[in-house]
């Protein structure tokens, strides 16, 4: 988890650094909360299976950046990254997002999907975690 946020201020360092004062591309990476998702019941190892995940891009100047997905051990850690466009006037209206993406099962132990919920009152990560397991054919 510690990595997860030193990555994310990694990303926000690099990204609001500015070597100009053009003002006119004031952007920033937020990264948004899994709302659900959708597995498979199993995997079959050496094979590839969608996940998709639903999110919710908060105003009319957020879009889909990448997906944030981050290996630690036989779990996997997904939120979204998103970009935020700072110049623009945006609308509050939340925007339901569908995203999909493949995972490679590469290893014979089972997946453990942590899907990032955002943070509680103490400042904690509050995960969804999913278990798929893994079936040899």
């Amino acid at each position: 988890m510690k990595r997860f946020f030193a990555s994310l201020i990694l990303t926000l360092s690099i990204i609001s650094c500015s070597l100009d004062d053009n003002s006119a591309n004031d952007f920033i990476i937020e990264t948004l909360p899994i709302k659900s998702a959708v597995v498979p019941e199993a995997f079959t190892f050496g094979s590839n299976h969608a996940i998709t995940v639903i999110y919710d891009l908060p105003s009319s100047c957020h879009a889909f950046y990448d997906l944030y997905y981050q290996y630690e051990g036989t779990s996997r850690i997904v939120a979204i990254n998103s970009v935020v466009n700072e110049n623009n006037t945006c609308t509050d209206a939340l925007i339901e997002v569908e995203y999909q993406f493949l995972v490679s099962v590469v290893q014979k132990e089972d997946y453990t999907f942590k899907f990032w919920k955002g943070v509680d009152n103490n400042g904690e990560n509050i995960f969804e975690e999913i278990i798929v397991p893994v079936n040899e054919e």
